[in-house]
């Protein structure tokens, strides 16, 4: 018979500490756990309200953003492209705060369901102030909350397998991926069109109404959830001494070589937005926005997910065992390439051309097949090598690396920026920086995935053999 677990908190669960009568250890069987649909659902409503709020973000501050007095006052391109990374990097900051919070005082679980209350406030203070101040207080909520659930629902969607069924993983992150993406997608196709046609407070609005959905739907799943307890302050200990500190002492030289990789990634966001901007975006007769563009993202990546699991992947195992820290590699070489087109787009530009949109979207399909190798992969990777007692912790120093990558990204565009508005950097030369910067970051990569040694953690296991160099990794 297969195993069916409750579908109300049973009462042999119940306990001082878990009152609920929560499932608190895996259930076990060999198939999907009962609680990924709603993960997975509430992943593509908050992705969906997120991509969204963010694809529309540089247009609204360079066209759109009033003053206190009501008129419109918007904001330079370098000044807007400073912004946006400057939140980026602040949400991919929260999450070492959400982590630690729900490895010491509440739980994966109500980490994530409490600020997701307070990441609907930030939607709805964008709804409501066009201003400045609405903008700072909005986007403050936001990357309190998105950040710091971030690296506690990757954990949480882990903590759902056991021994028995941990051989799904691979594929349940790969299908979570997938999650986000379909929400991106649709948000970053139909917010823009809002932001058009119906303004700014319409077009914020709806990814809050999606974030209200989102937090609904995992409030739902609590009790289909495995509820993993947080271990208190030895979470601290966990952290920063022993296995756990020697775990994140391994990963750190991939985290900050991996950050190089979101500086350039993020400015699909900003610098790639600015540069459609300048495009004939004419596709089958109809002319795109500007920040319509980032749905080739993630329209991508439902299709390259597939095609790597099943076709890249295996033929290139055919040559050489391909590993996750080689998959990283490539990625980051791709990612050359991909910023290399961008740089030659701005050179025609500059030359007086108008190229069509479909040389970036050339460019998209290069950057997202990166993304593959190094987001996805990292993500799985990250969860592995994390001791069980801090799998959320050490989701939100992978987090970190996004965070690090923006401020790399707004320290330039900070130091590049000067009083008039213009750059230090102009034209194709800021597109061939960051092409440069990947290039050496990538060669350095090689060097760092060739000496990694490292373990496999899973929920419910002990710790399994070290693996030889490039074994695991």
């Amino acid at each position: 018979m297969p195993y069916t677990p409750p579908s109300e908190a049973s009462d042999s669960n119940t306990s001082a500490d878990n009152p609920q009568g929560w499932q608190t250890t895996p259930y076990p069987i060999t198939t999907m756990p009962p609680g990924i649909p709603y993960i997975v659902g509430n992943e593509a409503a908050e992705r969906f309200s997120f991509y969204g709020m963010k694809a529309i973000l540089t247009v609204f501050m360079t066209q759109y953003l009033l003053g206190s007095g009501g008129s419109v006052d918007p904001m330079n391109d370098n000044d807007a492209k400073f912004w946006v990374h400057t939140f980026v990097m602040a949400a991919y900051f929260t999450p070492l705060l959400g982590a630690f919070v729900a490895d010491w005082l509440f739980g994966k679980y109500k980490t994530i369901l409490y600020l997701s209350v307070l990441y609907c406030f930030g939607h709805l203070a964008l709804a409501l102030n066009e201003t400045r101040i609405g903008l700072a207080v909005g986007l403050s909520l936001i990357a309190l909350g998105t950040g710091a659930i971030k690296p506690c629902v990757s954990a949480h969607v882990g903590d759902q397998f056991g021994t028995k069924n941990s051989h799904l993983l691979s594929k349940v992150f790969g299908w979570f991926y997938v999650a986000i993406n379909l929400g991106a997608f649709a948000s970053t196709l139909l917010t823009p069109w809002l932001l058009d046609r119906y303004g700014s407070q319409i077009a914020f609005g709806v990814p809050g109404i999606l974030m209200a959905v989102a937090t609904l739907l995992f409030w739902m799943g609590r009790n289909r959830f495995v509820h993993i307890p947080p271990r208190g302050p030895q979470v601290f200990r966990d952290a920063f001494t022993g296995e756990g500190g020697r775990a994140l002492l391994r990963l750190a030289p991939i985290y900050i070589l991996v950050a190089v990789f979101w500086s350039l990634f993020d400015q699909t966001a900003s610098a790639w937005v600015l540069q459609a901007e300048n495009m004939d975006r004419t596709v089958m007769g109809v002319e795109l926005l500007s920040s319509q563009i980032q749905a080739a993202n993630p329209f991508l990546i439902l299709i390259l997910v597939p095609l790597f699991s099943y076709a890249v992947y295996p033929a290139i195992s055919k040559v050489f065992p391909l590993t996750p820290l080689r998959k990283i590699t490539i990625g980051m070489f791709v990612t050359v390439f991909a910023f290399s087109l961008s740089a030659l787009i701005e050179t025609s530009i500059q030359n007086g051309g108008t190229p069509n949109i479909s040389w970036q979207v050339l460019a998209y399909i290069l950057l997202t097949a990166a993304e593959v190798m190094v987001s996805i992969t990292c993500l799985e990777f990250s969860y592995t090598q994390a001791p069980n007692s801090m799998k959320s912790i050490v989701m939100s120093f992978y987090m970190l690396s996004v965070s690090l990558g923006n401020f790399i990204t707004a320290g330039v565009n900070a130091v590049i920026s000067n009083a008039d508005g213009t750059s230090k950097l102009p034209g194709a030369s800021y597109y061939w920086f960051f092409t440069g910067l990947m290039l050496v970051a990538a060669v350095i990569f090689i060097g760092v995935a060739l000496t990694y040694r490292g373990k496999q953690y899973i929920q419910e296991s002990e710790v399994e053999a070290e693996s030889e160099a490039e074994g695991t990794a």
